[in-house]
């Protein structure tokens, strides 16, 4: 079974749990998310698999997960975008935020989420077990269309998007 590194507010380690048992109990654990913006200055979306475990067929930031115990975040970060979407890029950690939401299949993701930065300029290659679809959207769009179809994305998206947009602008 998978695990996670269970977190305090101040993102010291607590201890770890099974991936599953973090988030049916709600337990407060570390994650990240990557967004890789390309020369245009648009963002890397991806439509979540259908079939995953939670969030299934919501458009995402390029790549979210979660390092595994004895794993320093942004390593984790390269890992996953390989596994995930094909490619690596170099990457900055912008921002750090926490939130907690209760999710479909009663399940609840709290997370003290690590934001990071990258630029990419060509086509993935999709993991069709992670992920269904992708696309560039520029910001301004994807702000708008979050406002009028918030049911589409992630919650965490939509959670930083706003944070993530003043970002963009002193990077």
């Amino acid at each position: 079974m998978e695990k996670v590194i269970l977190v305090d507010n101040q993102d010291k380690i607590t201890g770890e749990a099974e991936k599953m048992e973090a988030h049916e109990k709600g337990l407060l654990h570390r994650a990240f998310s990557v967004f890789i913006f390309n020369s245009k200055g648009e963002l890397m979306l991806q439509r979540r698999a259908k079939s995953k475990y939670h969030s299934g067929g919501l458009w995402t930031n390029t790549c979210c997960s979660h390092p595994l115990p004895g794993e320093n975040t942004i390593s984790a970060t390269h890992r996953r975008l390989k596994e995930e979407m094909g490619f690596d890029s170099e990457l900055k950690e912008i921002h750090e935020f926490v939130y907690k939401a209760k999710l479909d299949n009663n399940l609840t993701e709290y997370e003290y989420d690590h934001v990071f930065f990258g630029e990419y300029n060509g086509d993935p290659v999709l993991n069709l077990d992670e992920v269904d679809d992708w696309k560039w959207i520029d910001p301004k769009s994807l702000s708008e269309d979050i406002k009028n179809n918030s049911q589409n994305y992630t919650y965490w998206l939509k959670d930083c998007f706003s944070d993530v947009v003043k970002k963009i602008k002193n990077c």
